[in-house]
């Protein structure tokens, strides 16, 4: 099976990388300057779970695609889906599947609409990574969990196929027969752990500490509502891991979001909150996270006037 990994990043890189070592035909679709640096020194991955390096990584660029893949794994960030999709269209074959594994549930839409329903299938992960200056992959905790699975009919001969290509590779690879469920878990998840952090720029312990907590478990309850709304209610143990995360004290745990903020850099603030709240809204009134929501499009507006000038 070929496997299109759409960029070489944190997540992109981290799954791709073991899925090479561990001897699947993986290419990474990469931008000319990532390129560049990867054919100079290999991709390389830093890891509490093993290192690894892959000296000679297969590369292409979006101008390079000369015949499609089986299957393409995006890992962009969900503000840079657009992009992504023009770079890896060329890609998509009769018989190409696609796995996003963006936050929120707004990328579902665009790419049905761009590729068809049926070619979509349904994905997240839990990982937390980051690239370092040098370009090798930063791995900064024990998770490396990747989820998938068919949004309709749970098993097919396509995603045992794709299982068996993900499995045994070096992370945990989650075969779920109710993959949408999974993903809308998660952004109960981040949401509430994102949203919290960046409205109080602290660590979850810090806004603890200043009596915050009732305010996340009131985020929890305002985006659970949505899930529920929309036919994907989380289990009262999967609400309660939240809210026992999101509320925990002590805790130095900050948020992706939140380090993006602090390096000045683009979050997103739309598809993770924003679309959210939008749901929320048509339920009544959603307080925590409309200022959530406020506090993070401040940001952005303030972000692109310093960059502007």
């Amino acid at each position: 099976m070929r496997i299109l990994m759409v960029g070489a990043g944190g997540t992109g890189g981290y799954f791709g990388g073991r899925l090479a070592v561990a001897g699947r035909d993986v290419t990474f679709l990469v931008r000319a300057k990532r390129a560049g640096i990867l054919r100079s020194g290999g991709l390389s991955i830093r890891s509490p779970l093993g290192d690894v390096h892959v000296a000679r990584p297969q590369l292409v660029t979006a101008d390079q695609i000369a015949q499609p893949f089986d299957l393409i794994v995006l890992s962009c960030k969900a503000y840079d889906l657009t992009n992504a999709i023009e770079s890896f269209a060329p890609a998509v074959g009769r018989n190409t599947a696609i796995l996003p594994l963006l936050n929120g549930m707004a990328h579902l839409a665009v790419l049905e609409d761009r590729f068809g329903a049926a070619r979509v299938l349904g994905g997240m992960c839990f990982i937390s990574s980051t690239t370092a200056a040098d370009g090798t992959i930063l791995h900064l905790n024990d998770t490396h969990r990747l989820t998938f699975g068919e949004r309709g009919d749970p098993l097919t001969p396509r995603i045992e196929a794709i299982a068996k290509q993900l499995s045994d590779a070096g992370f945990d690879a989650v075969l779920s027969d109710n993959v949408m469920q999974e993903m809308w878990n998660k952004w109960i998840f981040i949401a509430s752990s994102a949203g919290m952090t960046c409205l109080m720029r602290s660590a979850i312990g810090d806004y603890v500490a200043a009596g915050a907590a009732p305010l996340a478990s009131q985020l929890v309850d305002e985006c659970a509502a949505v899930a529920d709304a929309a036919g994907y209610a989380a289990s009262d143990a999967a609400l309660e891991g939240v809210r026992a995360y999101v509320t925990q004290a002590g805790s130095t745990i900050s948020t992706s979001m939140l380090r993006d903020i602090e390096n000045k850099s683009a979050i997103e603030a739309d598809q993770i909150i924003g679309d959210m709240l939008e749901r929320a809204r048509k339920l009544g009134a959603s307080p925590i996270l409309a200022m959530a929501y406020a506090h993070l499009k401040s940001y952005e507006a303030r972000r692109k006037r310093e960059t502007s000038n």
